[in-house]
């Protein structure tokens, strides 16, 4: 697919000149300069990034083909957009199958289309990466010049959060809601605090399964990033493959990506194992930076009950409150999270269909969604108001 190397527009009122490049590999961006621009968020620091393309994770052979936009002044690195040709609709957590399908019957190609979010990971934060709403306003242009230069059918934004959004709706992209459930911190000292938040029907059963599990020699570890040994991932990554496995499905992610994690990222990840009279039986895998905690991936070797809501929710709500942590992400869909004490929370992403009529459909559709998705997380929060 032939890319445009170079996009120039005047990024502000100032008529400071700057140079929008489309830059098709990680490795050539300086690190230093891209992280200053990120924050804090693992998930676009330029080492995840970076690594996803030098292990073989994403590619354009297997349909996400890295275009990201890099905004320069005087040859420093003003913003930035991590993008993707995508070939298909997995890996984004924001479905859109539907049009694509709608495409097809009318005889047009939805694919390829630009994405811009985060490969396999359903996490909110950053997507435009800028220091005010002038460039970020830039990098939006950008990627719809770039889609026309491409002539993909579609720009999307997935995920993003505050102050992306102040720039997105300046714009005429559609606006598309969803949710996730997220544990919230309360201020709790310890993990029985936060029990006694709950109601006592939910208290009491995850304290019968934590009994339970202790019972069958259950008990955890939580392993840093910096800590971990070549044996804990080995583990873990049996744990996470054999998870694809019983879904009849392959792991997105490779050895060397998680290698690559622990070596660039040590304080950001973090293994929670489940060892059972001594030996490894569960694994999850999570992310974290200074407020958050993302839980991402697990798997076991044996059924238990109780086994995955204590190994991928309670253990992570007890690690976040050990530690001070704010918030921790459950990751996408999922109502039984309810009854862990996490609690539906807003997301957003923004898309441009180049087709008029579509776009003009897809807003229709969009308006109808958004209330239908407003309705139904009010009931879904609602016995938590009782609660409270």
């Amino acid at each position: 697919m032939k890319v445009r190397e170079n996009v120039h527009f005047e990024a502000n009122p100032q008529g400071t000149e700057a140079v929008v490049r489309v830059v098709t590999r990680m490795s050539d961006l300086d690190p230093v300069a891209w992280d200053a621009l990120a924050g804090e968020s693992p998930f676009v620091q330029h080492a995840f990034l970076a690594a996803l393309e030098a292990t073989g994770c994403i590619g354009a052979d297997i349909g996400w083909e890295p275009v990201h936009l890099a905004l320069f002044r005087a040859d420093r690195l003003e913003a930035a957009m991590p993008l993707y040709v995508k070939h298909h609709s997995w890996g984004e957590f924001v479905f859109d199958f539907g049009w694509a399908d709608a495409y097809r019957r009318h005889g047009l190609n939805y694919y390829p289309k630009l994405v811009c979010c985060v490969p396999f990971s359903p996490v909110p934060g950053p997507r435009l990466l800028a220091r005010n709403d002038g460039d970020r306003a830039a990098l939006i242009q950008a990627a719809l010049t770039l889609t026309r230069d491409l002539n993909a059918s579609s720009f999307h934004i997935l995920f993003p959060t505050e102050p992306d959004h102040t720039a997105l709706n300046a714009t005429s992209l559609l606006h598309r809601s969803g949710f996730q459930f997220h544990w919230h911190n309360a201020g709790y000292a310890r993990f029985d605090d936060f029990l006694a938040a709950l109601t006592h029907d939910k208290r009491k059963k995850i304290r019968q399964e934590r009994k339970k599990l202790a019972k069958l020699g259950v008990t955890f570890r939580w392993v840093e990033g910096r800590d971990s040994t070549d044996a804990d991932w080995d583990f873990f990554y049996h744990c996470y493959a054999d998870t694809y496995a019983r879904h009849r499905s392959a792991p997105h992610l490779n050895p060397a990506f998680f290698a690559a994690l622990r070596k660039t990222l040590p304080d950001n990840v973090l293994l929670i194992i489940a060892d059972r009279n001594g030996a490894p039986t569960a694994c999850s895998f999570c992310m974290k930076d200074s407020g958050r905690l993302y839980g991402r991936h697990w798997g076991t070797l044996e059924y238990l009950p109780g086994l995955h809501f204590e190994t991928c929710y309670q253990q992570g709500i007890e690690y976040a409150i050990a530690h001070g942590l704010q918030v921790f992400e459950g990751g996408a869909q999922g109502e039984h999270k309810l009854a862990r004490g996490l609690v539906p929370t807003a997301t957003h992403s923004w898309h441009w269909l180049e087709h008029a009529e579509f776009r003009g459909a897809v807003e229709r559709f969009l308006e109808r969604e958004s209330v239908a998705v407003t309705h139904y997380m009010d009931e879904l929060a609602e016995p938590f108001r009782r609660t409270t």
